[in-house]
């Protein structure tokens, strides 16, 4: 099998492209997927670097990828409602790491997948997984937003902070992202009320009044002035800072669940979410993949594509 994948922790440098890749096994509610795109995300980099060694087992050789579109190439025995042929897009957040997404045959377990969504290019819907399931669930779970609300998103023009915006707009809220000048039109287009400059100062002095809720996309500094961005401490969410729950806020630590998939999907059918993909690399160049996310300010997703 053809894919990319590391025999050890660290740079870029590790990332080989392999064409003896073991075929992956197909346990009774695996569902195999030829790939035909796979997002990148920071947690990869993370992962390749061993930051999160001790967190789950870790097998090498190892694929990197969690986000994943393309076709159903075999199902388990377990396995009802995904057959041969089906398109479909999935967080595969395994128990352990090595099976990734950047290979030609993905083996997924049938609760970390959905059936794709048909207006989305399988591009747009390999972008999707990781960065829309966190907003999701974070905006519907940690911070119940919903009719009437005013949400702050700080990060907002991030690929969590995109999907976070426009999720929100569904939900009925009023939005309200941060991001640098050069965003503000971007993320008026996703359907924000009001864009502030994060560089302009603490956002709370540039707030008209307090919102309902804050979507904490950076940490440091931004999550530091979140008490005083908001009402009630207990609706602030963040998912790359745990200190949060310190303040009566929430952590928010992203998990596979196909019915948030399908709720994906069906704002993506409905024209509710759409996906700004800021680059999109062939599977040979995942390395330039990688360092793209690394360095910060993308504006959307980065996606890796298989032939």
């Amino acid at each position: 099998m053809r894919g990319i994948a590391y025999d050890r922790f660290g740079g870029v440098d590790v990332l080989q492209l392999r064409d003896d890749l073991p075929d992956p096994p197909v346990g009774p509610d695996t569902v195999l997927v030829r790939t035909r795109a796979a997002g990148v995300n920071p947690v990869d980099i993370g992962i390749r670097e061993g930051a999160l060694a001790g967190f789950f087992p870790h097998h090498f050789p190892i694929v990197p990828g969690w986000d994943l579109a393309g076709v159903v190439e075999a199902v388990g025995p377990a396995v009802v409602d995904f057959a041969p042929g089906d398109e479909v897009f999935g967080y595969l957040r395994r128990d352990d790491v090595q099976w990734g997404t950047a290979a030609e045959l993905v083996p997924a377990p049938q609760r970390c997948v959905a059936h794709k969504p048909g207006s989305l290019s399988f591009a747009e819907a390999g972008a999707v997984p990781l960065a829309g399931l966190t907003a999701y669930q974070a905006l519907t779970e940690a911070l119940a937003v919903g009719e009437g609300d005013r949400v702050l998103v700080h990060r907002a023009a991030g690929g969590v902070g995109f999907f976070a915006v426009q999720i929100a707009v569904a939900l009925g809220a009023q939005v309200i992202g941060t991001a640098s000048p050069r965003n503000h039109g971007f993320l008026t287009d996703a359907g924000c009320a009001e864009v502030l400059d994060y560089n302009a100062g603490p956002i709370s002095g540039q707030l008209s009044e307090k919102v309902d809720a804050v979507l904490d996309l950076n940490g440091g500094n931004s999550l530091a002035d979140a008490p005083a961005q908001v009402r009630d401490v207990s609706r602030i969410a963040s998912v790359v800072d745990p200190s949060v729950n310190g303040m009566g806020g929430r952590y928010v630590f992203v998990r596979p669940e196909r019915h948030d998939l399908e709720e994906l999907a069906r704002m993506a059918d409905a024209g509710q979410l759409r996906v700004a993909i800021a680059k999109a690399f062939p599977l040979a160049q995942t390395a330039q993949a990688h360092e793209l996310v690394a360095g910060g300010h993308v504006r959307g997703k980065v996606v890796v594509t298989v032939p």
